[in-house]
C-alpha cells in the first residue's frame, strides 16, 4: 500500500491509494510506538540521557504535547530537537507548488483550495522528504511578525489583489513548517507581542497580518528551548505561552564521568594521521572529564550560564594536539598526551567559562588549581595510599627526574634506568610503548607531588621531581 501511494503524481491516484491525512503529531506518535517495539533507541548518539530525558520526551511524543527543553548551554537541546526528525515518514504527499506544503487531501491555504476546486483529481501531487519538514529559527530581539508568520507581499498588491485577500500574503517560517516540526532556540528572547503571535499560531490557529484575520489551521509540532534562569523570570515570556507547552522537560550536563568521555570521544574532530599512532591514555581522558565536573562544581566560576560539554570536548582536542605537535617535531611515530600538556587546555576552556568575581584571579590560575585537583582526583582512584611507596622510597635515595611538554620521551626512560618499581606502575597504566610509558611516569610523578609525597621544581619550561 505504501509503495502505491508513493508512485501516485495526482490528487485522484493518491485518494485511489487508500492515503488519508495524518496529523504530524499523530505520525511522530505512531513512529516512536514502531521504534519502541523494535526496541531501537530515540536519540542514537545521545549520551548520559536514557534514564532521565529520553523518558520525559517519549511521554511527551505519546500524549501529542509539544515540548520546551530548559537547560544551560551544551546540553544537547537542539540537537535533540533535530533528532526528531527522524520519527517522521521518509516522504509524505504535498500539492505540487504549494508554499506551506499542504496535504492533498485537506489543503488550508486559499490558493490551495482553489486550485483544487478548479483541477480537481488531475492536481498535481509531489513527495516531501523528512528534512524538508523541519524548520528551526534562533530567537532574537529584532525578530518580527513577517519572520514568523508572515507579511503581505507588496507585488502581489500591486497585481490588483485587495489587502484584504489571503492571495497577497508571503508567509513566514512558521507556515513554511506546516505539517512538521518547528524548534525556536532562547525562546524568552522573543519580544513580547512576537510570543502573542506563537501563542496565537499554537493555540487559537488565528494569523493578525496588517490587522487582518487569516484562519490557518496549521498542523506543526512545536519544540522551544530556554536557559532556566530566563525562562521563569517574569517578564521573559508570556505566562499562556507557557501554558501552551505540554511537557517541560529538564536537561542536565553529564552526571557520570563515564558519559563525559564518551561524549568527548564521539564528539572531538578528527583527522588522518599518516604515519602517527595517536593513543590518548584513559587517565588522561578521565582527567579531561573530571577538570569539566569540578569545573561545574567550582565556587570560582560563574554556574548561571554553566560549564558547556563543548569544554570538555575542546580540551581533549587542544590536549591530542599538543602531544601530536611534540611528535612531529621530535620525529617520534608515537603520541600520547602528557600532564605537562595540560597548559593546552587553557586556550580551550578560557572563553567557555565565565568567573564570578573578576579581577581577583585569573582563568589561568583558577584553571591551573582546577586542573591540579583533576589529577589529583584521577590519582588517587588509580592508586591506593602507600602502593607507590616503593617509587617514593627510590626518590628517597637520590633519583631525580626531569620532564617537559619537549622533551622526547626516550629521555624519560633513560633517567628511570632500571628502577622497577616505576616501569611496574608505568605498565599498571596500561603503558606499552615510549611515548605510552612517559605519559604514565608524568602522571605518576604529579600524582605523587600533589600527594604531597615529592617536591617539584618548576623552571623555564621544566619542572624536576625530586624526594
Amino acid at each position: 500500500m505504501r509503495a502505491a501511494m508513493a508512485t501516485a503524481r495526482t490528487v485522484g491516484e493518491l485518494r485511489d491509494s487508500g492515503y488519508g491525512p495524518r496529523s504530524v503529531k499523530q505520525e511522530l506518535r505512531d513512529n516512536l510506538i514502531a521504534r519502541l517495539t523494535r526496541g531501537e533507541p530515540l536519540f542514537p548518539g545521545i549520551i548520559g540521557y536514557e534514564e532521565s530525558v529520553v523518558p520525559q520526551i517519549e511521554n511527551a511524543l505519546l500524549s501529542g504535547q509539544d515540548i520546551v527543553f530548559l537547560g544551560e548551554r551544551g546540553q544537547a537541546k537542539t540537537r535533540m530537537a533535530r533528532l526528531l526528525v527522524g520519527l517522521l515518514d521518509d516522504e509524505v504527499p504535498a500539492l505540487l507548488g504549494c508554499e506551506i506544503n499542504d496535504d492533498p487531501l485537506a489543503p488550508i491555504c486559499h490558493a490551495c483550495r482553489l486550485r483544487v476546486a478548479a483541477e480537481g483529481d488531475a492536481a498535481a501531487v509531489a513527495w516531501l522528504p523528512r528534512d524538508r519538514r523541519y524548520g528551526e529559527k534562533l530567537a532574537t530581539p529584532d525578530i518580527t511578525i513577517a519572520d514568523l508568520i508572515g507579511e503581505v507581499d507588496p507585488i502581489k498588491v500591486a497585481e490588483g489583489r485587495y489587502l484584504s485577500d489571503e492571495l497577497t500574503i508571503h508567509y513566514g517560517l512558521l507556515p513554511r513548517t506546516h505539517r512538521g516540526i518547528f524548534a525556536i532556540n532562547e525562546l524568552p528572547d522573543l519580544a513580547e507581542r512576537i510570543q502573542v503571535g506563537l501563542l496565537n499560531i499554537m493555540e487559537e490557529r488565528d494569523v493578525q497580518i496588517r490587522g487582518y484575520k487569516v484562519r490557518l489551521p496549521l498542523d506543526l509540532f512545536v519544540v522551544a528551548s530556554a536557559n532556566p534562569e530566563d525562562y521563569t523570570n517574569r517578564g521573559r515570556i508570556i505566562t499562556p505561552l507557557k501554558d501552551r507547552f505540554g511537557s517541560q522537560i529538564r536537561t542536565h550536563y553529564p552526571r557520570r564521568l563515564e558519559d563525559e568521555i564518551a561524549i568527548m570521544e564521539a564528539e572531538h574532530t578528527a583527522f588522518r594521521t599518516d604515519g602517527l599512532r595517536v593513543t590518548a591514555p584513559d587517565y588522561m581522558k578521565q582527567v579531561v572529564a573530571e577538570l569539566t565536573h569540578l569545573a561545574r562544581r567550582s565556587p570560582e566560576i560563574s554556574q548561571r550560564s554553566g560549564v558547556s560539554v563543548r569544554v570538555s570536548i575542546c580540551n581533549y582536542e587542544n590536549l591530542l594536539s599538543s602531544a601530536l605537535k611534540r611528535a612531529i617535531r621530535l620525529g617520534e611515530q608515537e603520541v600520547a598526551p602528557r600532564v605537562s600538556d595540560l597548559g593546552a587546555i587553557i586556550a580551550s576552556t578560557a572563553g567557555k567559562i565565565e568567573l564570578e568575581t573578576v579581577g581577583e584571579a585569573s582563568e589561568e590560575k583558577v584553571l591551573g588549581k582546577l586542573a591540579q585537583k583533576a589529577v589529583l582526583n584521577v590519582f588517587s582512584k588509580r592508586f591506593a595510599a602507600g602502593e607507590l611507596d616503593d617509587v617514593v622510597g627510590a626518590f628517597k635515595g637520590g633519583l631525580r627526574i626531569e620532564v617537559s611538554d619537549s622533551m622526547p620521551a626516550r629521555e624519560y626512560l633513560r633517567q628511570i634506568g632500571e628502577v622497577r618499581p616505576l616501569h611496574a606502575a608505568a605498565r599498571r597504566l596500561g603503558a606499552v610503548d615510549e611515548a605510552g610509558m612517559a605519559a604514565a611516569l608524568e602522571f605518576i610523578l604529579e600524582g605523587l607531588h600533589l600527594s604531597r609525597k615529592l617536591n617539584k621544581d618548576v623552571q623555564a619550561g621544566q619542572a624536576r621531581y625530586r624526594g
